[in-house]
Parts: C-alpha cells; sequence; structure tokens
C-alpha cells in the first residue's frame, strides 16, 4: 500500500440546534467491516502513541474530541494529518506506518479497526517494517 490508499472520509453530519450528530454505519461509510472499536484518552503532554505498522488490519482514526497529529509512512514518503474534527474519519489501510502525537488537552482519538487485536499483525521494529516493503536490508 501507498500514501495513495490513505483517504479524509467524510462522515454524514446532522446539525441541529441542541446539539450535532454524527454516525457510521459498516458497510456504507467506512471501507472494511468493523470488528473492534477502542479509543485512546487522557494522553500526557508530549506523549507518543502508535510507533508501529499492521500487516493486515484496517483502521479508521477519528479525533471525537480535541485534536492529535498522525505520521503516515510507507516505507518510502511520510505525510502528516492534522485531525480535529469529529465528524473526519482518517482511512489507513495496512502496511502503513504510524505515529500519533501532539494530543491536545482533553482530546480523544476513536478508532475503529477491522479485526480484533491480534500481536502477530503489527511491525513494531521499523526496519523490518521497511524490508518488508521495500524488500530493504533489516
Amino acid at each position: 500500500m501507498s500514501l495513495q490508499h490513505v483517504r479524509i472520509i467524510d462522515l454524514p453530519r446532522i446539525l441541529d440546534p441542541r446539539g450535532n450528530l454524527t454516525f457510521i454505519e459498516g458497510g456504507n461509510h467506512v471501507p472494511f467491516d468493523i470488528k473492534r472499536v477502542y479509543y485512546l484518552y487522557d494522553v500526557p503532554g508530549g506523549a507518543h502513541r502508535g510507533g508501529h505498522a499492521h500487516r493486515e488490519l484496517h483502521q479508521l482514526i477519528i479525533a471525537m474530541s480535541g485534536s492529535f497529529d498522525i505520521l503516515l509512512d510507507d516505507g518510502k514518503t511520510r505525510f502528516k494529518y492534522h485531525l480535529n474534527r469529529s465528524y473526519y474519519g482518517l482511512y489507513i489501510p495496512p502496511m502503513m506506518w504510524r505515529e500519533i502525537d501532539n494530543f491536545s488537552s482533553g482530546s480523544v482519538c476513536m478508532v475503529l479497526a477491522s479485526a480484533p487485536f491480534d500481536e502477530a499483525d503489527y511491525y513494531r521494529d521499523y526496519a523490518e517494517f521497511q524490508h518488508d516493503v521495500l524488500g530493504k536490508p533489516a
């Protein structure tokens, strides 16, 4: 996969003076079946999350509250996304290294995933990831 496969998904919004509503329907708004949902919160200032890639997992990341940055790397190119709206989701396909940082106070990062947790799906070493993506020695 390359960064060309990453995209921002504009989620539906129902605007209402009593408070807005956004919804996500599997098979409609997300390009994969949702098998797991988790979220990051109370991230201390200056902390980094991520620092890994997935072999098979697809994800949609949403800033439910506050903001944060996601640096994506396909082994050749890096691009940073700033998420700060709860009606935008960042679709991340497999084989994409990610680092998440610059969390604002009170931010909540929600992740929709295509599979349950599986440690064997992770690349936690960047050199190993690069080797498998580009054929470079680890």
